[in-house]
């Protein structure tokens, strides 16, 4: 980890604090300004580790050697990387510990900007910047992508714990079992108008599918998301996401991505009627008395997906979802069938802890061949024994019709 003169520099400290906790080694090299603004003695008490500033260590004269360096680490991040630290980086100027040790790194390199505005908009800045691009460097900046945190300006440095993440995904797809793969998730509730401020609709906060997302996206793959409305966003940055609200619009979305889908999973809980009409203006309730809404069927995305899954030329995995009431396995399974689903996870209200609302869930798994049962968990470690399943489910030929 790189460390250089910003005022920024005080943010390597949770940047460090956070990566050892993910269970990397982190070696720090700092440039001789970033020493006035974060003190070596902290950072190395955070590492474990000397901290590198110079060619030579100042009581023996020890050679620190740059090339070792840059053959160690399976990352470089410099964080904060200020307009001087770019410049020299982009134009090869090595005249510090930190800039040759990044002229004779082997491993991906990641650069987070920390500067005021006005020297982040400046030209020479840009045209640095989209030269360490070229290069194939990576620029971690705020204010770009659902990862980044938009309360953060242009020019100052990218949170913590954003960072953190943006390493996270790299590695999870280079290295995760689901990396190659495209996961299209459905999740949230949808709306069905009734007029322009009233709608039909259910509980569904969309944590198990958030959950399920990150838990994709941090395995490696490329998360396609058809979220209806929700109040949280994934905890990592998505491939591609599709903000709907009706259930005709998180078919139309679903349907058009489940082609380049390696697998979908079916969480969201999408009305199954919607209103035949939707009043153009606010229905007054003077002028009603009692009121009659006719409603009319939805389109079945599940089973538009298992169709299409049939017909397709690639292989692919469909998961489906039931929350029940009553007859749950039954239910359960004659949705696997008629829906042409690989599996199924059920979950019942009549469990306390489980659907809508809760940080919790209770599910069951249901196969063509088996069904496994689990405790009350997190939605988080939910997600991970359904993903399990789904990673099962690619290479388990009796799962996948």
């Amino acid at each position: 980890m790189g460390i250089t003169g910003s005022i920024a520099a005080y943010k390597a400290c949770y940047i460090i604090r956070g990566l050892i906790k993910c269970g990397a080694e982190v070696q720090v090299v700092i440039t001789p300004s970033g020493k006035e603004f974060i003190t070596p003695i902290t950072l190395s008490a955070l590492t474990g580790k000397p901290v590198i500033s110079d060619f030579f260590a100042q009581r023996d004269g020890t050679w620190n050697s740059h090339i070792d360096l840059g053959l160690w680490a399976d990352a470089m991040l410099i964080a904060p990387a200020t307009a001087s630290t770019i410049g020299k980086m982009a134009n090869g100027i090595a005249d510090n510990m930190l800039i040759t040790t990044y002229l004779s790194a082997k491993a991906p390199v990641f650069i987070a900007p920390a500067m005021d505005l006005d020297m982040y908009a400046h030209p020479s800045t840009k045209e640095n910047l989209k030269k360490l691009r070229s290069f194939g460097n990576y620029i971690i900046e705020p204010g770009t992508g659902e990862l980044a945190s938009h309360l953060v300006g242009k020019g100052r440095m990218e949170e913590p714990e954003n960072i953190i993440r943006y390493l996270e995904m790299y590695f999870a797809s280079k290295e995760g079992d689901l990396a190659g793969k495209t996961i299209l998730i459905t999740t949230g509730p949808t709306y069905e108008k009734i007029d322009p401020v009233r709608f039909i609709g259910n509980y569904s906060t969309g944590k198990m599918g958030l959950a399920l997302a990150d838990e994709c996206t941090s395995r490696g793959a490329k998360v396609i998301l058809v979220s209806g409305p929700v109040q949280k966003m994934p905890r990592y940055d998505v491939f591609r996401r599709y903000d709907v609200e009706s259930a005709a619009q998180m078919y139309e979305a679903a349907v058009s991505s489940f082609p380049e889908a390696d697998a979908a999973i079916m969480c969201a809980a999408v009305a199954d009627y919607t209103p035949e009409c939707v009043a153009d203006e606010k229905i007054k309730r003077e002028k009603t008395g009692n009121m009659v809404i006719n409603l009319k069927s939805t389109q079945d995305i599940a089973a538009a997906l298992g169709r299409l899954k049939q017909t397709s030329s690639s292989r692919k995995v469909l998961v489906g979802f039931a929350l029940e009431t009553n007859n749950e396995q039954q239910n359960a399974v004659d949705k696997l069938e008629k829906k042409n689903l690989d599996f199924i996870v059920l979950n019942s209200l009549n469990d306390a802890g489980a659907g809508f609302c809760y940080d919790t869930n209770k599910i069951s798994i249901i196969s063509r061949s088996a069904r496994e049962d689990y405790p009350l968990k997190s939605k988080n470690a939910v997600a991970a024994d359904i993903v399990d399943h789904l990673v099962k489910a690619f290479h388990t030929d009796d799962e996948v019709k």
